[in-house]
This record gives structure tokens, sequence and C-alpha cells, in this order.
């Protein structure tokens, strides 16, 4: 098998014969391999395994031949290095043995050592650089998210404790902030120097934010980690993850390829309100998939065609997979992708040349 670099060609607004598509949280426990595999080890111990992790990664690119593999990972893992203690609770998520709470626990957190904490990723990332045939996506989670983890203790619907810092006390939370910007950039950067060939950033909760908040008091970090990566030529995404179509049109400042829509927002208006700067990623309702096989394809269809009207679309979910998705619709949705987007590209393009006069 050739590599296949359509992800990265769509990245960079190059042409393709086909649509990419990959799912978020396409590793996971929709597949019964991979519930297996987890009733022996816990998410964090299969990271700690190099040789386990790859295989996990390489499942849904063997299963469902997406376009794409993202890396077996938790956006937590590299949390650990600065020192804090976390564990994932099922049915729960991250859970912070110690809160951070005052100016003291901020400076407390150590900067990140890559090498000496988190070698086991790069050790999983330079197995899946030898191993795939498709580009491999790494990722960190953005700031704000990380934020509300480490301040609330655990998951939050309201994120009271996180604002309140953030209003009440703006100084700690912009020392927060750039304490998880510089662990970000390192992180994402020793990705890249292992072989990643692409990095997502996933900011999942910081729709929580008003527009005009999430300008103040995270863009500006977000903004930095972006200008951390630039020198580097690998395809940068942001994803600022589920309620986020009001921040979309502050992102034009920030230096990524690729922005990564919700459902809430259709392809076109995403792309006119972050001012056609960048390719777009998503964006199917992930519970779309409970439906039947004809409703399913009637919606990524729809989505397909929006996303062929310009150049730079990757075909995803508009957030991450959940376990009662169906492994078996999953691979027919990718064919239908595949298939019915090779046809309406080539439609696109005869329909240019015609306007044109070609």
């Amino acid at each position: 098998m050739n590599y296949n670099d359509t992800f990265l060609r769509a990245c960079k607004k190059d042409q393709v014969d086909t649509l990419p598509v990959w799912y978020m949280r396409q590793a996971g426990r929709y597949d019964p391999e991979y519930r297996k595999i987890k009733e022996k080890y816990s998410l964090l111990e299969i990271c700690e395994q190099p040789e386990l992790a790859a295989e996990v990664t390489m499942m849904p690119v063997k299963k469902l031949g997406v376009d794409a593999a993202i890396l077996y990972s938790d956006i937590m893992n590299p949390v650990a290095s600065l020192g804090v203690k976390f564990d994932i609770v099922k049915n729960v998520g991250p859970v912070i043995e110690n809160p951070i709470l005052t100016a003291k626990d901020v400076a407390a957190l150590q900067p990140i050592n890559v090498e000496k904490d988190l070698s086991h990723i790069i050790k999983t990332i330079e197995i899946l650089v030898r191993e795939l045939k498709v580009p491999l996506i790494t990722f960190a989670g953005a700031p704000f998210t990380i934020a509300s983890y480490l301040i609330e203790g655990r998951p939050s619907k309201s994120y009271i404790r996180t604002k309140t810092m953030m209003y009440s006390e703006p100084e700690v939370w912009f020392a927060l902030m750039d304490k998880l910007g510089d662990m970000v950039i390192t992180y994402l950067r020793s990705h890249i120097a292992a072989g990643a060939k692409a990095v997502q950033l996933f900011d999942s909760w910081v729709g929580a934010l008003a527009p005009h908040d999430f300008e103040k008091y995270v863009l500006p970090t977000i903004t930095r980690i972006f200008e951390g990566l630039a020198d580097l030529p690998q395809p940068k995404i942001y994803f600022p993850g589920v309620s986020s179509g009001e921040l979309l049109p502050y992102l034009s400042r920030i230096q990524a390829d690729v922005i990564g829509l919700d459902w809430r927002v259709s392809i076109s208006e995403g792309l006119r309100r972050t001012g056609g700067k960048f390719a777009v990623q998503g964006n199917l309702d992930p519970y779309v998939l409970t439906a039947p096989m004809n409703v399913i394809e009637q919606q990524a269809k729809a989505i397909i065609d929006e996303g062929v009207r310009q150049p730079g679309f990757i075909f995803n979910l508009g957030h991450g997979l959940f376990p009662e998705a169906s492994l078996d619709k999953l691979k027919e949705l990718t064919s239908f992708i595949h298939e019915y987007s090779k046809d309406a590209l080539a439609r696109q393009s005869w329909n240019q040349k015609e306007r044109s006069g070609v």
C-alpha cells in the first residue's frame, strides 16, 4: 500500500481526488476488540505501553479505512509532568487529587519534562510513524479545557470555580494560562520531532465562555501556542469544541491551518465566520450514527456537498465517537464518504471549468 497523504493535502488546501475522513475518538469503546483490551487495562495503563497504545491507534485505520490516525492518548497525560496527581475515573473523567485554587498552587506547577516523564508517548509516536501508511495526528488539550479540570477537580457543567478564578483573580488565571501554554508548545513540538505529521489542539469546553471572555482570557494563549509552532511545516488544527460557533470570528488571527467545527454551525457558515482563511474539519453530529444508514448517508451527503465547494475540507464528526456507535455503520459511512466525495469533487471541478470557459 502506498502512503496516503490525502489528509495532509486537504489541510494545506491542495487538490484532492476524494475527501479525507477520520473520526475524533476513533480508537474507542464502540470497537468490541478495544473493549476487551479495556477489561484488562485502564486508559492510562494502555498509554504507558507503547506497543499496545500503537496497536490501539492503528485499529480504526485497519478496520474503517480512515485517512489519518490519531494517537491513542489523553489530554491529561502531559499534566502529570507538571506535578499534578490525577486519575481517569470510569463514567466520570479526570479527577484531580489536589485542585489548583491559589497563586501558590499555580507557582508550584513544574515545567513539563517530556524526556523524563513522557518518553512512553514519544516511543508510541515513533512506532506509529514507522508502521502507518496514513498520517499520524497527535494532540494536546488546550489551556482553558485543561484548566477547567485542574480548578474544578473533575468535569463540570457550570465551570463555576474556573470562571470565579478568571473573573476574580485574573493574575492567577493568566499565570496558569502561561504555564499551560508553555506545556502545550513543548509537548506538541516533541511530538513533531518524533515524526507526527499533524497536531490538533482540543479545546472541548471553551464554548462555555462568552465571546468577549474568550477573546480576553483565552485567545491570547491560543494565539501564542500557534505562534510557538509556526516555524514547523506540519499542519496544525484547532478544535474549539462544542457550542463554539460564536467564537469562530475571533480565530482569524491564529496561525493554524485547520479549524474543526461542531454540528451546530454549517460548513458554509463556519467558513464565513472564519473569513475563509482556514481549511475546515467536521461536522456530522455523532449521534446521527444511531439513525438508519440511509439517514446517515443523507446527512453526510449534505456536509460533503458544502465541503467540496472550496479546497480544504476534511470530513469528521462534530465531537468524539460514543460507545454505542456501530462499527459496521462507521465502515459503511467511511466508504460512502470516499465514493460520494470523489464524484462530488469531479462535478465541482467540471462546473468550475464550465463557469470559467475552460
